[in-house]
């Protein structure tokens, strides 16, 4: 089996992971015996998609969009992690648009001429989130530019490689505490909230154990992987809020 939590991993919080995961596994192999052939370790800098559609999959996170639009008919939901986000409800989420502090405006009509960086356009908060805020005022970018990554979105705005970025607002708080380039960029709204990142499984019959362990262990983190994480617990969340998130039809170019 194989397991990975890749939706925020960077070097700040890849021990933390790895330290979760240790407590995860050495519960998990107490429950289901020493002969269980759980991964001994987090993959890292893999293809999640390579993960998220292995029939061996026991644990990763994904994002909405790809849960609703892709793997939903073929994961089991686990749970989803409450990050203790402002203004957001246990679990759920929301995008942050920011811009350069130089050029930043809060008016929705000024950015109707704006080139938005997107980490990927299979992200619920970097393209789903800004596009139906957008079309929500009858309003559409001019272009988008394909970064990667929410940090190297981020990044292109403090570069002036484009103009406005949406990023996931447990991102927007790493970036925040570890990126010196977060200084010159100027929060100008966030977007509604939407159901979080959940933690999905292809093992079924494991279902209650890995929520019960997991729940426990976000509950009861150490303090000092606490403070990197920002997890609180794991939040049960119907399948259907997530299929109900809408998705934009016409994405600009």
């Amino acid at each position: 089996m194989i397991a990975s939590l890749p939706m925020y991993d960077r070097p700040e919080t890849r021990g933390a992971y790895d330290r979760l995961w240790t407590r995860i596994r050495d519960d998990l192999r107490a429950a289901w015996g020493a002969k269980t052939p759980l991964p001994e370790t987090l993959s890292h800098d893999v293809n999640p998609w390579d993960h998220w559609q292995s029939p061996v999959l026991l644990l990763s996170q994904t994002c909405g969009l790809p849960f609703r639009s892709a793997l939903h008919a073929n994961v089991t939901l686990i749970g989803t992690p409450d990050y203790g986000l402002p203004g957001c409800r246990p679990g759920y989420y929301n995008s942050v648009l920011v811009m350069n502090a130089k050029d930043a405006t809060t008016d929705p009509e000024g950015w109707r001429n704006l080139t938005l960086a997107v980490n990927d356009p299979r992200s619920q908060s970097g393209w789903a989130a800004p596009l139906t805020f957008m079309k929500a005022r009858g309003l559409d970018f001019a272009s988008t530019l394909e970064t990667g990554s929410h940090r190297n979105s981020a990044l292109a705005v403090a570069k002036g490689q484009a103009d406005i970025a949406a990023i996931d607002a447990q991102t927007w708080r790493m970036i925040q505490r570890w990126d010196a380039f977060a200084e010159v960029l100027s929060e100008v709204t966030r977007t509604a909230e939407t159901p979080g990142l959940p933690l999905i499984t292809r093992q079924p019959a494991h279902l209650r154990s890995l929520q019960a362990t997991i729940r426990h262990h976000l509950t009861n983190l150490p303090a000092e992987d606490a403070s990197i994480l920002n997890t609180k617990s794991l939040i049960t969340i119907a399948k259907e809020d997530y299929l109900a998130v809408p998705t934009p039809k016409i994405a600009v170019k």
